[in-house]
């Protein structure tokens, strides 16, 4: 099937709605990034929908802020969602190859796959993902693609992400209210992976670490593919919140604080600045040195980092993660001292994620940390990847000018 010529990508993240449009580049794999916005929305918590009618209205305004900016008309909207209530694990699944030509063919692989993700859930989840990790031939592991070769056994390890009906069915609604159709969803911090784990690090063992306002991600990759991936109810939101309460201040205030001036490692405080703002009645005037900041933004970065720790220990992957280090992203990496207080307080080599120049291209600005995920959602859309393979093409349930008229007839009864 052919590509579509314009995608989009939308971030339904922790409080923010991120969205960037993009058009493959032509004879290539490369996406170019057009335009795109990034818009506060309180109807969202730690990527669940908790007010419909504000997240609805958010992603309107990102969708059409974002098409503004590049100047063109979405044909598709690739939809990543995050959230507590995601959950994954590891499977195995089987298949023999009665034939007598032996040979294994691709109906065989999808046979495999659908064995080895036919477990037992409850009524309230299904799966989102079941991502194969690696095959085997007649026990013969480490067999990237059995296509075309022959054997009596076919077996696959697969990751399998498993998510709530009931949030899945609200964050789909708040985009098809809001004017959008929604052909598929993706667990963003797979599509980040995907964009920010180089090969090499995939193979050696590395950990990918997904730094949201209101959650964490982790995705632990060993032997070229994803081995472990956790959501966490802890983000960067809690230092504003921590500078918030400490200066007295309003939220907004303590988040351009914290991102002009905090610095989550010590060894980076250089001289000791004094910084005026304005406490939470905005009116009054109050002033903070740099010093003092970094007494409310250190705790909270050194709990971070040991529930990290923690989870890897538990999860049994703390060791195989150690050759490639971490890699961090999302929009609480944006503050000064974040990857050497990681390094230091995980004992790990830590770097910021950067978009591989290969996969997608545009203005700088698109590149942020606050852009990862939707920039691994446009990656996705436009290269082979994971999964089944279903048609991924989505189309605009009305135009700009309906969309608008909808929401003033909604707002008037």
């Amino acid at each position: 099937m052919a590509k579509p010529d314009v995608i989009a990508g939308l971030d339904m993240g922790s409080g923010r709605v991120t969205c960037l449009v993009g058009s493959p580049e032509p004879d290539s794999e490369r996406m170019r990034v057009l335009g795109g916005a990034s818009i506060p929305c309180r109807g969202i918590n730690g990527g669940v929908v908790v007010n419909i009618q504000e997240t609805k209205s958010a992603v309107g305004h990102a969708l059409e802020e974002a098409e503004a900016a590049a100047g063109v008309t979405v044909s598709g909207v690739f939809l990543g969602v995050r959230g507590t209530h995601l959950q994954s694990f590891n499977n195995k699944g089987a298949f023999p190859i009665s034939r007598t030509d032996k040979e294994i063919t691709a109906e065989d692989v999808h046979s495999v796959v659908a064995n080895a993700k036919a477990i037992p859930l409850s009524s309230d989840r299904e799966i989102l993902h079941v991502v194969p990790q690696s095959f085997s031939i007649d026990r013969q592991r480490g067999v990237p693609n059995p296509v075309g070769m022959e054997g009596s056994l076919l077996e696959v390890d697969v990751h399998i992400v498993t998510a709530s009906s009931a949030h899945l069915n609200n964050v789909v609604k708040a985009v098809t209210q809001g004017g959008f159709e929604v052909q598929e969803l993706i667990y963003g911090l797979l599509a980040t992976g995907e964009q920010l784990v180089t090969p090499e690090e995939k193979e050696l063992g590395s950990l990918l670490v997904d730094l949201g306002g209101q959650t964490l991600s982790l995705a632990a990759y060993s032997e070229g593919s994803i081995r472990y991936s956790k959501e966490i109810g802890i983000g960067a939101d809690f230092i504003t919140r921590d500078l918030a309460v400490g200066l007295k201040t309003s939220m907004a205030t303590a988040e351009r604080l914290k991102i002009a001036h905090g610095i989550a490692h010590s060894s980076l405080l250089n001289g000791d600045l004094e910084i005026e703002f304005n406490r939470v009645d905005g009116r009054t005037l109050d002033k903070i040195k740099t010093s003092t900041m970094i007494q409310y933004i250190l705790p909270r970065v050194e709990e971070i980092f040991a529930i990290v720790a923690e989870d890897l220990q538990n999860s049994s992957y703390a060791d195989l993660i150690s050759p490639g280090g971490v890699v961090l992203t999302g929009g609480g990496v944006q503050m000064r001292g974040i990857a050497a207080a990681a390094e230091e307080l995980l004992g790990l080599q830590t770097r910021v994620g950067l978009a591989h120049p290969e996969q997608v291209s545009g203005d700088e600005k698109w590149f942020s940390p606050v852009y990862a995920t939707a920039l691994g959602l446009l990656a996705f859309a436009n290269s082979s990847r994971w999964g089944t393979g279903v048609s991924r093409v989505t189309a605009r349930k009305k135009p700009v000018w309906l969309r608008r008229l909808s929401s003033v007839v909604e707002d008037l009864f």
